[in-house]
């Protein structure tokens, strides 16, 4: 061979040395994660078998909980091999929501050493392992920041469309090894500074068309009630805006609601109406989230209305079939409802409801001053409701139930100068 020809060989050959370096120090790192024996303790052990041949010994989590969303968590899993896979099999890692839906960032199917991923293969796969050998399997986790209250963690085997069959059975082959205990992040309260309306009162109608509603101050999306997450599970959604001046607090609710609930009596003052669909506003003059002498109001797609005064938290209630407080009290105001679809219907797809209400100041008789100097700030909550449950505009995060008011939130009423004296909104309960 001429000497020129040897140097043009020469860069293949160093690249040859080099893939053979890196693939010896690939080999040698790996090689940390495979055992003759099964370590002396595993702190859960399991008895799943994939495809009869792949043992799950066990597993381990650093730390076990409970746990935070974004908050980094080490998975070590023990797999025995017992007989040779053919081809293709790589291994899985899901978390699930309470639902079994694959959480946004739940996917760690190439975190860790034995997965990490080349050409879309892992380094070490199920395919690759040999016949009583044990494969520690460690995997860091970051627990997504929708997560919780309760999130389930999956594993498994799978190949292009397929996963590897698992004894005991599981749903698609994915069993759960466990269910983290979400702690969700302790928040402040959302607020907002409303001013005093400058432009007519609207017409108590339901319609959401007066001017005012164009530039009253919006809450923006209502979120899980848990987590304070975007609401993603619950089938209603919807917005709150407010408006004042010196007479009424004026509301405005945007819902969307694809199946509209009615199933109450017309005219029958209190109803539950929780119980069908509905919004509600809870309100604590105070400002101070102390739960003593607050307000309840509820408004249904009928415009059915249960109104209510509370001492203290939930209190006074007369049992499980009521009363629910002071229900004499009257918010002496209107509201009215528009439905976007029809109630009670299981045949067409609604898309919602919109709600306006006019609360008279004076039906606040526990208030330290009504209406609000400029700069009194209130604690409020609003909530787009179905069946006894919903979303809100201030998360209670697992503090309480929906009457909880240091979870409410933040209403500062701004009073610019007053406009010119206009006639009481009308409309009509």
């Amino acid at each position: 061979m001429s000497r020129l020809a040897a140097l043009a060989l020469l860069p293949l050959a160093l690249a040859g040395c080099v893939e053979r370096s890196r693939s010896s120090s690939n080999a040698a790192r790996l090689a940390l994660y495979i055992l003759d024996e099964p370590p002396a303790q595993i702190p859960h052990p399991t008895p799943l078998v994939f495809g009869e041949k792949i043992r799950l010994l066990g597993y381990k989590l650093d730390p076990e909980g409970p746990l935070k969303p974004g908050q980094e968590v080490k998975l070590s899993l023990y797999w025995q091999c017992e007989g040779r896979l053919d081809g293709g099999w790589q291994l899985f890692t899901h978390l699930l929501d309470e639902q079994g839906n694959r959480l946004p960032g739940g996917h760690f199917d190439n975190a860790g050493p034995l997965r990490e991923t080349s050409s879309g293969r892992q380094a070490l796969p199920p395919s690759d392992w040999k016949q009583g050998k044990i494969y520690v399997d460690e995997q860091p986790l970051r627990i997504p920041d929708e997560a919780g209250p309760r999130v389930a963690l999956a594993v498994g085997i799978w190949r292009e469309d397929q996963r590897l069959p698992v004894a005991p059975p599981a749903p698609q082959h994915r069993p759960i090894l466990t269910h983290f205990t979400v702690a969700a992040p302790r928040r402040e309260p959302p607020s907002l500074r409303v001013p005093r309306r400058a432009e007519a009162p609207p017409v108590i109608d339901g319609k959401l068309d007066d001017p005012l509603w164009k530039s009253a101050p919006s809450t923006g999306p209502f979120v899980d009630v848990a987590t304070g997450a975007p609401n993603r599970l619950f089938p209603v959604n919807g917005t709150a805006q407010i408006a004042w001046d010196d007479t009424h607090l004026y509301l405005a609710f945007s819902v969307l609601d694809s199946k509209l609930l009615g199933g109450l009596t017309p005219g029958q003052r209190d109803q539950r109406v929780w119980e069908q669909s509905c919004v509600e506003i809870m309100i604590d003059p105070d400002g101070d989230g102390d739960n003593r002498d607050y307000y309840e109001l509820q408004i249904s797609p009928q415009n059915e209305i249960f109104d209510s005064q509370f001492d203290g938290y939930n209190l006074p209630r007369g049992g499980p079939q009521g009363p629910f407080g002071h229900q004499d009290w009257d918010f002496r105001g209107a509201t009215a409802v528009a439905l976007r679809g029809t109630l009670d219907r299981d045949d067409d797809v609604d898309e919602g409801y919109t709600v306006e209400a006019a609360i008279a100041w004076s039906s606040f008789s526990k208030a330290r001053r009504v209406p609000p100097a400029d700069g009194d700030t209130w604690r409020i909550n609003f909530y787009a409701m179905k069946r006894n449950g919903g979303v809100a505009w201030s998360p209670i995060l697992g503090e309480g139930n929906f009457h909880k008011a240091s979870r409410f939130g933040r209403v500062t009423f701004v009073a610019p100068p007053a406009p010119p004296a206009s006639a009481p909104p009308r409309g009509s309960r």
